[in-house]
């Protein structure tokens, strides 16, 4: 069984000090371009007054390199499902480091991950694997241009990231180096708007390989809306595509497309999928997949040829992930907990009157929230303010998402210090947020300048 995190309040005391942490990151950022290898990751991403630098995890709990202990939310950016390292995962792919890593030819144990993984996913008629998210949407972007003849993308709009590549990143605030022949090649459009959607390819008749998005994000899809748009796709001969590198392992076992009942051409898994380990997968409809491969006349796609997309420890945590997922009720906890962290967030809400400054978003198994100033403008002032106080107390959540190894009294002990970091909040409201916000504001991820 697993080792869980242990059930008792946790909290650093106030004025934590973070002195090895941020010489650390100083030096690191002087290596490495901007500090960490995911933006996301960033010290400007957090308070500066913050753990920077994390030493080690277990369950639902993480140490900075000053030894100060922290209850995490959000667990390496969704990607910690069941926890830290997590007994059966970690057992599963020391076992698998003893006899090796990587082969001149494929490992038995490539065949098995894809066919548990094909079990567990209805469309999932041809499985490839990789080791990021980007790599797999873009694989699925350029089996739909070879399968359709065309060039153009159409991406949602509401969803923010789908891929580290030129054809995404050239439509968001970071475009630099970036020639604009390929930003044109990338439409948006509004989530939960088919008429939308539909208007776009109707402008561009003949030119629309694939239209891709997430099944849900933090707005639920209108009742029939992914069915209107699978149904547009097909009759504007586009594909379909769902990322569901969030969704996926946490809103059910077949991920969104199982909640909601929709079979797309391709989708994409990541994250969850291997408890953190670096393993993602492209699957969907065979016409498509096989275009990777060789047993057909038409022109071949390079898809995903990768040295590393069949690293056997990887894919041995994978399947001991999804082993867990099938035998122990992992998505039900995951909705209990976050059920349990809102109520308890809401009520702390309410009690101070605060619903138009501070809100949780998103569905129980993937909450976020969202900060908003005395004039309720989303403010990133505000977000740090909060960060900042949940830092000095213990809890590091840059989101609220949960994992399977968040306890009861770990959700408990996070409300009581919510609480605690709303009064601060509502000060702050009520008398500036000058006076208590230590150092320069978090700033957004994807941004054209810094």
């Amino acid at each position: 069984m697993a080792a869980r995190s242990r059930s008792r309040p946790v909290g650093a005391a106030l004025g934590t000090s973070f002195a090895r942490s941020t010489s650390h990151s100083a030096r690191a950022s002087q290596l490495i371009p901007g500090g960490a290898h995911t933006y996301a990751k960033g010290a400007d991403q957090y308070p500066e007054h913050a753990p920077l630098i994390i030493e080690r995890g277990e369950g639902c709990r993480v140490w900075d390199l000053d030894g100060n202990e922290f209850i995490e939310y959000g667990m390496g950016l969704r990607a910690v499902t069941l926890g830290h390292a997590f007994g059966p995962v970690v057992e599963a792919v020391t076992r698998e480091l003893g006899r090796g890593s990587n082969y001149s030819r494929p490992a038995a144990i490539e065949l098995e991950c894809a066919e548990l993984l094909a079990e567990i996913i209805p469309g999932a008629e041809m499985v490839k694997f990789c080791k990021d998210g980007s790599h797999a949407v873009d694989s699925a972007l350029k089996l739909a241009r070879a399968h359709t003849g065309r060039d153009m993308i159409a991406a949602c709009a509401d969803h923010p990231f789908f891929s580290t590549s030129d054809w995404f990143i050239g439509s968001t605030e970071m475009p630099g180096g970036i020639p604009d022949w390929i930003r044109q090649h990338t439409l948006r459009f509004p989530y939960n708007d088919a008429d939308a959607l539909d208007a776009l390819l109707r402008a561009w008749p003949g030119r629309i390989a694939a239209v891709i998005l997430e099944a849900a994000r933090t707005d639920e899809p209108a009742p029939g809306y992914l069915q209107q748009v699978q149904a547009l796709c097909r009759k504007h001969g586009a594909v379909f595509v769902i990322d569901e590198m969030i969704t996926g392992f946490r809103w059910h076992l077949a991920g969104a497309q199982g909640c909601y009942g929709i079979t797309p051409d391709l989708s994409t898994f990541g994250k969850a999928m291997a408890n953190g380990f670096s393993v993602s997968a492209l699957v969907g409809r065979r016409e498509l997949m096989e275009l990777g491969g060789s047993d057909h006349e038409r022109q071949r796609v390079f898809l995903m040829s990768t040295t590393h997309g069949g690293e056997t420890h990887g894919l041995a945590a994978a399947i001991a992930t999804m082993e867990f997922y099938r035998a122990n009720p992992v998505i039900e906890t995951l909705y209990a907990r976050g059920r349990q962290l809102r109520d308890g967030v809401q009520g702390v809400i309410r009690a101070r009157g605060l619903e138009d400054h501070f809100r949780l978003v998103g569905r129980d198994c993937g909450l976020l929230y969202a900060t908003f100033d005395e004039n309720r403008r989303p403010s990133q002032a505000y977000r740090t303010l909060f960060l900042q106080e949940m830092i000095d107390r213990g809890v590091l959540s840059p989101s609220f998402v949960v994992s399977y190894s968040h306890s009861e009294m770990d959700i408990d002990s996070t409300v009581a210090i919510v609480a605690e970091v709303l009064d601060v909040y509502a000060r702050a409201l009520r008398e500036g947020i000058d006076r208590y916000l230590r150092g320069r504001p978090v700033k957004p991820a994807l941004r054209d300048y810094s």
